[in-house]
């Protein structure tokens, strides 16, 4: 069944998109729809994979494909076998795109849900560091992390460093990431850094942020806008890996910045739950 024998009017894409968002946390990137089998069968993701890539002009896709090169992972400690009777499904989820180390921090201007205050890049301007955090409220992969991004961001902003968190999740697909909802986990968590949202996703396109958690470190450079230092991972656990999150890669990252070094050892990209973009209207 090849992918131009199916057909999807762009008036039926939002419709398509939503439901495919809602079967999985990390379904849908802007290379393929990377998904979970959880409330969907097999058959019917394939269909839902190839009427996806039609409508964004993915050429080359077929039904193997799906099983394929397309979406094959390119950590494999990111593929999970889920067995269904004789059948092995490779679940793959998101992994970050690369910022190039020296970029300049992208500017915003974006709302605070907890306080209603708006936060810009300049209001951190006299720090020697920033971490901005891409995240949302309903990721395994943030979840995974909550505590553990808690207890290191309240440690290195007592050593000078500021924190920002965003969230550029659609609400029309996922209500669970609106204002309310941040600020309630804001709260909740009692984070000491503004956690703010990015309606329009202007912001998340600007940095190249396609998952959640993504980080990213900057340092101050004079007068001259925040410059990265790192774009990576906050360690190497996962959720249901048993392992106890240590945000080692990062930790390294903020030592190195804050002391003036450059960041030693590999950068290698945060894994995680797609941002969910704003369907096409």
């Amino acid at each position: 069944m090849a992918a131009q024998s199916l057909q999807i009017s762009s008036s039926l894409r939002p419709a398509f998109q939503s439901a495919f968002q809602a079967a999985s946390d990390a379904p849908y990137n802007r290379i393929c729809p990377h998904a979970t089998l959880r409330s969907i069968g097999t058959q019917k993701l394939q269909k839902a994979w190839l009427c996806s890539c039609q409508a964004r002009s993915v050429v080359g896709a077929s039904s193997t494909s799906f099983f394929g090169q397309h979406c094959k992972p390119r950590d494999p400690q990111e593929s999970k076998l889920l067995r269904r009777g004789k059948r092995v499904v490779s679940m793959v989820t998101t992994e970050s795109k690369s910022m190039e180390v020296g970029s300049r921090a992208p500017d915003f201007q974006l709302l605070e849900p907890l306080t209603g205050k708006t936060v810009s890049l300049d209001d951190f301007d006299g720090a020697p560091a920033l971490l901005v955090i891409f995240m949302c409220n309903h990721c395994p992969y943030v979840i995974h992390l909550k505590k553990a991004v808690k207890e290191l961001t309240d440690e290195y902003i007592r050593k000078g460093l500021s924190v920002v968190a965003i969230s550029s999740n659609s609400v029309k697909t996922h209500p669970q990431d609106g204002p309310d909802q941040m600020a309630d986990d804001a709260k909740q968590l009692g984070y000491d850094f503004p956690y703010l949202y990015d309606e329009t996703q202007d912001v998340a396109k600007a940095y190249k942020a396609v998952c959640t958690p993504e980080f990213y470190v900057f340092k101050k450079d004079g007068r001259r806008p925040f410059e990265l230092t790192y774009h990576g991972r906050f360690d190497e656990t996962r959720p249901r890996s048993g392992m106890t999150p240590t945000g080692k890669d990062l930790r390294n990252a903020l030592d190195c910045t804050l002391s003036g070094r450059q960041v030693t050892g590999q950068q290698l990209p945060s894994i995680g739950c797609s941002i969910k973009w704003h369907p096409e209207e």
